[in-house]
């Protein structure tokens, strides 16, 4: 994999621009590779539809704006309508297929998981949706491994929550094993 481009989206608050740092560090410090994230969100805190493209290069990144998106990640439907642009024909999607219900005119395959009620529900609490969602499209993508992901993710969650991380990291690569199985 040469260069490969992926967008996460949610709403402010749903903790996806954390996601896309945790995915350029998991690249850039764990696995000498390089990488670039380009974070965009609106004026309200919570709430607002909010993105982040992250490039992960085996070559140095020249442009810094993602153009050919490999795979994209929504928690949201308003981010979906506002961010699901510049897919390749292959790329990956990936939704809260209760929070993005309305996936209809792709052709590209689309994976559908319940993260946030998942979160909220099994792992009993909801900040945990991004971290089992970036955990899943990790695990559709391969564009880091597991070992640069999880010590990324460590390098960034407090220290009361790290067995907490780990097991929403786990949940959500299990689940791309089973998405991809579908």
């Amino acid at each position: 994999m040469s260069k490969f481009e992926i967008r996460l989206s949610g709403e402010g608050g749903q903790g996806v621009i954390m996601g896309g740092a945790i995915l350029a560090e998991a690249a850039i410090l764990h696995e000498a590779r390089f990488a670039i994230q380009s974070p965009t969100y609106g004026s309200r805190v919570r709430g607002g539809p909010t993105k982040v493209d992250v490039i992960v290069s085996d070559e140095e990144i020249i442009y810094p704006r993602a153009t050919s998106i490999n795979a994209f990640l929504s928690l949201a439907q308003q981010s979906f309508d506002k961010f699901c642009t510049d897919l390749t024909a292959d790329a990956i999607i990936l939704v809260d297929e209760n929070l993005v219900p309305n996936v209809s005119g792709h052709s590209q395959k689309i994976y559908r998981y319940p993260f946030v009620a998942v979160a909220r529900g099994e792992m009993g609490n909801v900040i945990l949706s991004n971290i089992i969602a970036l955990a899943a499209i990790v695990g559709l993508t391969g564009v880091v491994s597991r070992e640069a992901l999880w010590q990324a993710i460590q390098a960034r969650v407090p220290a009361k929550y790290i067995n907490l991380n780990k097991r929403a990291m786990e949940h959500g690569l299990e689940i791309s094993a089973g998405l991809r199985n579908e």
